[in-house]
């Protein structure tokens, strides 16, 4: 008879174990219409002097983290003025992402912020937003579940890297509170300053937010894998 072998067969090589993957969410910085009006996705706004500024500070700030892997942006042209000095101090192209749109407002699109403030629909965008679409344009459930599968599409193609991604206040703030397992109708609670940065890590048991509105200081203390 055949001796039999005193090892054991060969079993299938195990998986890699699943590695975490960071974004860092820019909010695009200051523009002419910035508190006053509702610019939603009207084409031709750009940054302001003072916008250029925090822009080139965001930008020197996330040049310090030296492993950055890529940078998506938003379409509107705030946010790819704010891309440029990160895709120059990244060596990196920003490369436009549809899905990191700001939210459609419709018909209230360009509106003053004083006088929306007035409207009796107000108080539901503050306080049960979950509920609400804008008149002709999106709903904030419709906004979240946009800019939350546009943020895994890029983890899943960055898996172990950081990635930026340049937007806007609402959609980010819809993304933290996802990461956060809040409710969207407590999104409101979230400041998103212009060009602040947060920073949301995936890891193979879920998302785990880093930091929110950062403005200054050194990104470097952030545990980025």
């Amino acid at each position: 008879m055949p001796r039999r072998s005193s090892k054991s067969p060969a079993g299938p090589t195990p998986a890699a174990a699943p590695r975490s993957s960071t974004i860092l969410l820019v909010r695009h910085g200051q523009t002419p219409t910035t508190g006053k009006l509702l610019p939603g996705r009207a084409p031709g706004l750009h940054l302001a002097p003072a916008g250029v500024e925090q822009a080139e500070r965001a930008a020197a700030r996330i040049a310090e983290i030296t492993k950055v892997a890529a940078l998506y942006t938003s379409p509107l042209e705030r946010a790819r003025e704010t891309a440029a000095p990160i895709a120059k101090a990244l060596k990196t192209p920003a490369k436009v992402r549809r899905g990191l749109l700001e939210c459609e407002f419709g018909e209230w699109t360009g509106k003053e912020l004083s006088s929306l403030m007035k409207l009796p629909e107000w108080t539901t965008v503050q306080r049960a937003p979950s509920t609400f679409r804008f008149p002709g344009g999106e709903s904030f459930t419709e906004m979240q579940t946009r800019i939350v599968g546009a943020l895994e599409e890029i983890r899943d193609a960055h898996p172990g890297e950081v990635v930026v991604c340049v937007s806007h206040a609402d959609p980010i703030k819809a993304a933290v509170a996802y990461a956060m397992g809040t409710h969207l109708d407590l999104f409101q609670r979230i400041v998103i300053s212009t060009c602040s940065i947060s920073a949301i890590t995936w890891t193979p048991h879920g998302p785990a937010v880093l930091t929110v509105n950062s403005t200054g200081g050194s990104l470097s203390e952030l545990a980025l894998s």
